[in-house]
């Protein structure tokens, strides 16, 4: 199983747009949309679970790829399970 990090969706996408875009290459085990707590409306990233396969296709297929609705084109990353990498105290 493999974890996708998708940006730049549409500030009106919802679990049912993404998985429909994403369920042609494969069979979406699990989406999590970041929703704003107040206007309830996509923040502009989620995550999407797939088989290994299924995700890497997605991946190739759909990583710049603009959709109807977004502003740039969709950024699609496997997540690091290691964490956020980002500044961190010099050594």
């Amino acid at each position: 199983m493999k974890k996708l990090f998708v940006s730049n969706l549409a500030p009106d996408a919802t679990e049912a747009s993404v998985n429909a875009l994403f369920s042609e290459y494969g069979t979406v085990r699990s989406i999590k949309i970041i929703t704003d707590i107040f206007s309830g409306r996509c923040k502009g990233f989620g995550f999407i679970e797939m088989e290994g396969h299924e995700a890497r296709a997605a991946q190739s297929a759909l990583d710049g790829k603009t959709v109807p609705g977004a502003e740039m084109a969709l950024r699609v990353r496997f997540e690091d399970p290691k964490g956020r990498k980002g500044r961190g105290r010099r050594r």
